[in-house]
């Protein structure tokens, strides 16, 4: 008799204790397998850097064309006696003052006795006066006033050939003059050539303003010759080198490097032209260390997983 038959085993018994014991170790090893897929990594998933990224989106830029110049009264006007032998008896107004059209400047004595005045051919700003009581006055010598007609003002600059082109009458412009702050102005006219020397054209523009301004004193103009709008990213987003102009953009988890024509700029931003659509994921500062097909972990500005 064998030990099984001693311990009052019989084969009859054997073989269902067996097969029990068999699917018991399968059902073990079933439940541990999630597990162990779990702890695997995927190797298909990338392990890149984190970079930040936005959504390429649409902006208007404005075309400006830079301008710097002078004030310079528009038309000035210069009051003198209709007669000589004349003397300068009173004076009823000075240098910066603002005047009405008729209104008196100064009373003249006459060689016969009496008086004559002087009155404002136009209504202004006096920009000088020689005027002084007991002084000569006649029809030929210095002016006694001198006046800026209507107030008005030009500021006459200068511009590159290549943008005298874009310009025209009437366009708007916004105007810095130290001392006065920001004014509003438009093009009144352009010159219809150009300095040989410095291939320079000269344009003027109208100051429109109640302040009164310096004759002679700086400014810097931006006239607005048109608008463009397209695609925007940051400028940090775009990468200058000797193949060319570039963005980066991330698809899949990927860096793409893309081919871009960019246009304006303004505030920080660059009109795409070509090579970027609306939407697309664009790394928000390129660098040189980032390359085609690198795996990456894209983020957005405000810290959520793309």
């Amino acid at each position: 008799m064998n030990r099984f038959a001693a311990l009052g085993l019989t084969q009859k018994w054997l073989a269902p204790a067996l097969a029990g014991l068999c699917a018991l170790a399968g059902l073990l090893a079933l439940s541990t397998s999630p597990a162990l897929a779990a702890d695997t990594p995927d190797p298909d998933a990338p392990k890149g850097a984190t970079v930040t990224v936005l959504k390429a989106a649409k902006s208007c830029f404005s075309n400006l064309v830079e301008v710097t110049g002078i004030v310079l009264a528009r038309d000035e006007t210069t009051v003198r006696p209709e007669r000589a032998g004349l003397k300068v008896a009173e004076v009823l107004a000075d240098a910066g003052d603002t005047v009405t059209a008729g209104q008196t400047l100064a009373r003249l004595s006459l060689p016969e006795g009496g008086t004559a005045q002087v009155a404002a051919p136009v209504a202004g700003l006096i920009a000088s006066s020689s005027a002084v009581v007991g002084a000569m006055a006649s029809a030929k010598g210095e002016a006694l006033f001198s006046i800026i007609a209507r107030s008005e003002y030009d500021l006459v600059g200068l511009v590159p050939t290549q943008d005298v082109a874009k310009l025209a009458v009437n366009q708007g412009a916004s105007i810095r003059i130290p001392g006065a702050g920001d004014v509003d102005g438009r093009v009144r006219r352009i010159a219809p050539t150009v300095q040989p020397d410095s291939q320079l054209g000269q344009v003027f523009i109208a100051i429109t303003t109640n302040r009164r301004l310096l004759v002679n004193s700086s400014g810097r103009a931006l006239i607005k010759t048109g608008q463009s709008c397209g695609v925007a990213v940051p400028l940090t987003a775009v990468l200058y080198g000797t193949g060319g102009t570039v963005v980066q953009v991330v698809r899949r988890s990927r860096v793409e490097t893309k081919r871009v024509e960019v246009g304006l700029m303004a505030g920080g931003q660059v009109e795409i032209r070509e090579g970027v659509n609306e939407g697309d994921i664009v790394v928000a500062r390129a660098g040189s260390l980032l390359r085609e097909g690198d795996p990456v972990r894209p983020v957005t500005a405000s810290g959520e997983s793309k």
